[in-house]
């Protein structure tokens, strides 16, 4: 194990480390207009959403490390204390990357990336028309984090009005992670697509509580098959299958095939056990998993 005392380094060369670890994040492409209505545009990888009662987002501008001046994100939302954050998307990746250049003061952004500006209907920002969803936003507070390079200034944003393309809803009227196809930042130059095998789903814990990994049988906690994300997903149940469902699973062909199979080697049983109930697993399968690996207790 690595361990570094960030007053011992360079705040740029632990930027690297905290910024390497801490992802991905989603990425806020704010657009905001000075008093004089000039527009800009630029991404904040610093962001996250805070409440949802109001709703709220948090971006922060840091300032330069290199030689502490502050961005034109913060000095328009001094002067106009609104902002528009649009979410970033694999269509528009490049673009977004691409107003991230320090241009001067007043050139547009949307004009450089060759986005869209659209009028917001609460808020004097437009949004970019090419993003899958744009919060129009209001400016609660801006809290500074400190006064020298690095250091951060969370706006603090409060949701006035939301917009999202219809495209990326399912059928039930959720958003659809693969018809989102969100972009997050990484460290350095990288970032990471919401695509593809990336996505997965966890069932959320049960209203019921989980009967937890502590709960469980010893061979089980200490299975050379199962991993820790097998454990917590069999942790995730309220209550065991009952004995008798045990039992009857325990006269099926593939069970009464393993028992004979291996009658005469315990540990092997138990490997083989385990495997079948990681393969269940794997599939969703979690009660079943445990009717298999109840077979060996």
């Amino acid at each position: 194990m690595k361990t570094i005392d960030p007053s011992k380094l360079s705040t740029a060369d632990f930027h690297s480390y905290m910024l390497g670890s801490v992802a991905p994040r989603p990425i806020a492409f704010a657009s905001t207009v000075d008093k004089d209505g000039k527009v800009n545009l630029s991404p904040y990888s610093f962001f996250n959403a805070f409440s949802s009662n109001p709703p709220v987002l948090i971006f922060s501008p840091s300032r330069r490390v290199r030689d502490n001046t502050t961005k034109h994100t913060l000095e328009n939302i001094e002067e106009v204390a609104e902002v528009v954050i649009n979410i970033v998307n694999y269509d528009i990746v490049e673009q977004m990357s691409l107003s991230s250049t320090e241009y001067d003061k007043g050139v547009n952004e949307f004009v450089k990336a060759g986005l869209t500006e659209v009028p917001s209907e609460k808020v004097k920002p437009p949004r970019v028309g090419e993003s899958p969803a744009a919060f129009e936003c209001k400016v609660k507070e801006v809290i500074n984090l400190g006064t020298e390079g690095g250091a951060g200034n969370l706006i603090v944003c409060e949701i006035v009005l939301a917009h999202f393309k219809e495209g990326i809803f399912d059928q039930a009227g959720k958003i659809n992670p693969y018809k989102l196809d969100a972009v997050a930042r990484m460290g350095g130059n990288w970032y990471c697509r919401a695509q593809g095998e990336s996505l997965f789903e966890i069932p959320k814990p049960l209203r019921e509580k989980g009967i937890g990994i502590d709960q469980m049988p010893e061979a089980i906690k200490n299975s050379e098959v199962l991993t820790g994300n097998h454990l917590g997903r069999l942790g995730n149940v309220a209550k065991l299958p009952e004995k008798q469902e045990v039992n009857e699973y325990g006269n099926s062909q593939l069970m009464l095939e393993f028992k004979k199979r291996f009658s005469q080697d315990k540990n092997s049983m138990q490997y083989h056990l385990h495997e079948q109930a990681r393969n269940l697993l794997d599939e969703g399968k979690v009660m079943e998993a445990w009717k298999v690996l109840l077979q060996d207790v």
